[in-house]
């Protein structure tokens, strides 16, 4: 069965040397990366994009493909609301058929304990004027055609969006790129220069950049490049698989889940497929010197995250991946240039049989493609978008904990006035990295 599409050794499609100064660089070229770098080249400010191995190849493009509002943290909420229009906006600058559409997003109940969830969301999404609503069983039948079974209900947004996240953030990297933002792939930075506090540079493997301003937008490898720096973050990586079926008649145009089976609806006519709340987490020295913030997270869903006892060698936790380096040495970024990890197979049996369970009438399910991501993840299940106290000019956006494709342009675009000294427009207190330290609650975001 294919894989993914992405990998180190496709054709580099943003070509170095990097530039010598840059009033900000980012490291790394996923989705916030990316629209970050976008928002600052519009303002025409010098920026310069550091991929250690290729635009989107990592989560930003293994992710499910939703754009949604339905079941976010209130405060994510208008954050995402206005990603929602960037993205519209954004799609059509770029020229480019990004595959996005809006088709909605459907989660179905099973239980009356899962409707009563679906009603506390409700209140937000009141507050926000969004136009989800709750579906009884004859209305989620009408609406999920050709289910085997009955549902007890659903929570419906339909003006959430999807699109196609290997098409998407290549397209505005490429975007970014013509407004004026430098990027360069096949390129690590390999550590932070600081002096008396302050940013002065990075080092990379193509040699010094002299800068001012850092954001690390990393994904699963932020953690140990900050650690580096004595920077602590409480983020893990846990492993999903996904699937792409080939075409299917259409059941549902837009996304839909219950507690066994994610699927949303392909611009190739198929169905990209996953576990409904299924994940594996490789045990590392990160993940034993955080345990106990995600301790509420655990006792929350005791049964949704599986354990190894180790990563494969290379990956951001593994034991026998090295925490400390110098700048002209080879470091762990460049010894794993895509973070490429294989679907598991009974991961794929699973989505395979219970897509085939809840819809009959399709004798066959032809999986196309299949893979596996790394989802950076936070112990209360938001992100970390803030400056980093410590070190003045290092600002950090990561943790986007599975949601960060949808809400990524709007990340971006708050980074990028964050970066500029200007107001966000959003109260971004929740967000902030010392709340892991200042003795706040753990407070988890909605697991929907």
């Amino acid at each position: 069965m294919p894989t993914f599409p992405f990998s180190e050794t496709d054709p580099i499609q943003h070509h170095g040397p990097p530039p010598k100064t840059s009033e900000v660089v980012i490291v790394g070229g996923g989705i916030v990366g990316v629209t970050t770098a976008l928002f600052l080249a519009q303002r025409n400010i010098p920026v310069t994009l550091l991929e250690k191995g290729r635009v989107a190849a990592e989560q930003s493009s293994r992710n499910w493909g939703w754009i949604r509002k339905q079941g976010r943290d209130a405060d994510e909420l208008p954050i995402v609301i206005e990603a929602c229009r960037l993205w519209r906006q954004l799609a059509e600058e770029c020229g480019e058929d990004i595959g996005l559409n809006q088709t909605g997003v459907t989660y179905l109940a099973s239980s009356d304990k899962k409707m009563a969830g679906f009603e506390e969301f409700m209140k937000i999404a009141a507050i926000h004027q969004l136009d989800t609503r709750l579906l009884d069983s004859d209305e989620t039948a009408k609406l999920i055609k050709g289910a085997s079974r009955r549902f007890k209900g659903a929570m419906t947004t339909p003006s959430d969006m999807r699109a196609e996240p290997w098409l998407a953030v290549p397209a505005l990297a490429r975007l970014a790129a013509r407004k004026g933002a430098k990027i360069v792939e096949n390129c690590a930075v390999r550590t932070l220069e600081i002096s008396a506090g302050k940013i002065r540079g990075v080092w990379t493997e193509a040699g010094y950049i002299e800068t001012s301003s850092v954001l690390v937008a990393g994904g699963a490898w932020s953690s140990l490049l900050l650690a580096r720096h004595g920077v602590s973050i409480p983020q893990l990586s846990v492993r999903v698989t996904v699937a792409a079926t080939a075409p299917l008649p259409e059941i549902y145009p837009g996304a839909a889940a219950d507690e066994h089976i994610a699927f949303r609806r392909r611009q190739d006519g198929g169905y990209t497929l996953a576990p409904g709340g299924s994940n594996l987490l490789y045990l590392g020295p990160d993940a034993f010197r955080h345990a106990t913030k995600y301790l509420p997270a655990l006792m929350a869903n005791p049964f949704g995250t599986r354990y190894f006892p180790f990563a494969p060698p290379g990956y951001p936790d593994s034991w026998s991946t090295p925490r400390d380096w110098a700048p002209d040495s080879r470091s762990p970024f460049e010894g794993m240039r895509v973070l490429n990890p294989v679907a598991e197979r009974s991961g794929l049996r699973s989505v395979e049989r219970n897509f085939r369970r809840l819809f009959p009438q399709f004798e066959t399910v032809r999986l196309k493609a299949s893979w596996g991501g790394m989802i950076d993840a936070m112990p209360d299940v938001v992100p970390v978008v803030d400056r980093a106290e410590a070190i003045g000019g290092l600002f950090v956006a990561t943790g986007m904990s599975g949601h960060g494709f949808g809400i990524g342009p709007g990340i971006g675009r708050v980074v990028s006035d964050m970066i500029q000294g200007n107001e966000s427009g959003h109260d971004l207190s929740r967000f902030r990295l010392s709340r892991f330290y200042d003795g706040s609650a753990v407070r988890l975001g909605p697991a929907l």
